[in-house]
């Protein structure tokens, strides 16, 4: 297969997310067949979705790191007469300006506004919980269930695997590339794994969408938490659900990933029957153990 579905069933339709910054630029490159540098220049919009009505060809061209002929073919391919005519269209729908007292925040609070604001994204993505519910019927009827995460997503996949490994019966966390990372796949099949989750954040791993690529060849289902619809991975993945992570301080942060992960992990849950019981049987042991202070 070399479809993959995300939020909504193939893109935002008309409700709560539609009204997104994020949103109207993934319904305007729908339809499109893009190229992969236009894709990236598509994923690095997606990123700074609220900026980019503001930016000129050259700012944009170097926010996805090509050249700037690149973004006018972009545009042309977009149906626009160049970048000019698709900025103009980007500020005719440009959300309302944030309040002037938000230019009095220092970096570090402006981080986590904006990182308030993928979270409120996450929140309208969720209005239509199908997505997601699929995920959740995927990942639970998968016996094992091998969970990726590599580099900057390492600590995503090791979160919801500690989590997912107290109601799943069997959770294979794959969290260190290499060699044998192909061998531990390949186990995982023989012992019935059906699917396969992966968390996949900038900057992408080659390895992962190579990685992604032999899972699926090897009949797994491939569910993905990523950045965005236009991430490297959406090639490799069955299923794609978009989170946008910050990207104001030095270093990424990734609060709305880690968030659709423990949606997942509900999700998961209503699909394991046994996940209630499971969940006592753990708190009786833990007390009996004393394992917590509180």
């Amino acid at each position: 297969m070399s479809a993959h579905t995300e939020f909504g069933e193939g893109g935002p339709g008309p409700g709560p997310g539609a009204d997104s910054p994020a949103a109207r630029l993934q319904t305007l490159f729908e339809g499109h067949r893009l190229t992969p540098t236009q894709r990236r220049i598509a994923h690095s919009m997606v990123r700074r979705a609220a900026d980019v009505p503001f930016l000129s060809s050259v700012e944009l061209a170097e926010l996805a790191g090509v050249s700037q002929p690149s973004v006018t073919r972009f545009a042309v391919a977009l149906g626009f007469d160049g970048y000019p005519a698709l900025r103009r269209h980007l500020r005719e729908v440009a959300p309302a300006e944030q309040p002037a007292d938000s230019a009095s925040y220092n970096e570090y609070q402006q981080a986590v506004e904006a990182e308030i604001e993928n979270l409120r994204h996450l929140a309208e993505a969720l209005a239509d919980p199908r997505p997601v519910r699929r995920a959740g019927r995927l990942l639970a009827a998968s016996r094992p269930l091998p969970v990726l995460g590599l580099r900057a997503a390492a600590s995503q996949a090791y979160g919801f695997a500690y989590f997912a490994a107290k109601v799943h019966p069997d959770v294979r966390l794959l969290h260190e590339g290499g060699t044998m990372i192909h061998d531990r796949i390949d186990a995982a099949v023989r012992a019935g794994a059906s699917a396969l989750l992966c968390f996949a954040l900038p900057r992408h791993p080659r390895e992962v969408v190579d990685t992604l690529g032999y899972a699926r060849e090897a009949g797994l289902s491939v569910v993905t938490v990523a950045d965005s619809a236009f991430a490297p991975v959406a090639k490799v993945s069955d299923l794609l659900l978009p989170a946008a992570v910050g990207t104001g301080l030095a270093f990424d942060t990734a609060c709305a990933p880690m968030l659709l992960g423990r949606v997942l992990l509900e999700a998961m849950c209503d699909d394991l029957p046994d996940a209630q019981a499971r969940l006592e049987e753990f708190d009786t042991r833990a007390a009996s153990r004393g394992l917590f202070v509180e």
